[in-house]
């Protein structure tokens, strides 16, 4: 059988609600989210920012923002190696399928407590700081909102699976798919025997990368590379004197 005849049959046998799911929402997310930042570019470059806030209050953001940020970092590092390296591989260097697990499931669930709390203490800051919520826009919300289930179920996901569960191997399963994606030979067969909280986490983070391009996510991607090469800003301090000496104090002359 031809790869395109298996990729048929795989897609007959997971029904209309797995091609759509698995194999037509991949695609179209993936396809939003890449001509969406380059709509942003061309039409929005001076909006491709976070919009700091940093101004209006600093205590909570300096708790929340690095919690958050190397949380999150853990995670999509995490992400990186479970999905795209097959077991072989990791494997082949010497790691064994036991130890993997024991530090996948440990790092990820710690990464993803710290992201939560991270995010957990920004929204409460963007919430309850008066400046910072007067600039906060429904897009702001909708996004908070979003990323907040995507993380909130991966998280769930791994503790239900693998600490209060027996353990589940996504990397049979969730792996293969991903790939499968970008190797344009989906199989949606593999998503429907995943445990429900893996299916939800997958729906909210293809939900999440279509509307990435639209939300101030979109700095993740940005590097301050002109940084190394713009011309220093010269700041010069207020000069009380008007010139040589010093002014007369008094009444100035109008006359």
């Amino acid at each position: 059988m031809t790869a395109a005849a298996q990729t048929v049959t795989t897609a007959a046998e997971a029904g209309t609600g797995g091609i759509l799911l698995w194999v037509v929402l991949p695609y179209l997310s993936l396809a939003v989210f890449v001509l969406g930042h380059v709509w942003r570019y061309r039409y929005d470059k001076f909006g491709w920012t976070t919009r700091s806030s940093q101004l209006y209050e600093n205590r909570l953001l300096r708790i929340g923002s690095p919690l958050f940020h190397f949380g999150i970092l853990v995670v999509l590092i995490g992400h990186v190696i479970g999905l795209l390296l097959p077991e072989s591989w990791t494997a082949a260097a010497g790691v064994g399928e036991t130890s993997y697990h024991v530090t996948a499931v440990t790092l990820g669930t710690v990464a993803g407590v710290c992201t939560l709390g991270g995010l957990a203490i920004l929204i409460y800051r963007r919430r309850t700081v008066g400046p910072v919520f007067s600039a906060t826009t429904r897009n702001d919300k909708a996004m908070y909102v979003s990323l907040t289930a995507t993380i909130a179920l991966g998280l769930a996901a791994t503790v239900d699976a693998n600490i209060a569960g027996g353990g589940y191997n996504y990397r049979e399963t969730v792996s293969p798919w991903f790939r499968s994606i970008f190797s344009v030979q989906p199989d949606p067969h593999l998503m429907s025997g995943a445990p429900l909280l893996y299916r939800l986490h997958a729906l909210s983070a293809m939900l999440l990368f279509a509307a990435w391009p639209f939300t101030r996510l979109v700095h993740m991607l940005t590097a301050p590379v002109g940084y190394l090469t713009r011309p220093y800003i010269v700041y010069r301090s207020r000069d009380t004197r008007l010139g040589a000496r010093a002014p007369r104090r008094g009444w100035e002359r109008t006359g």
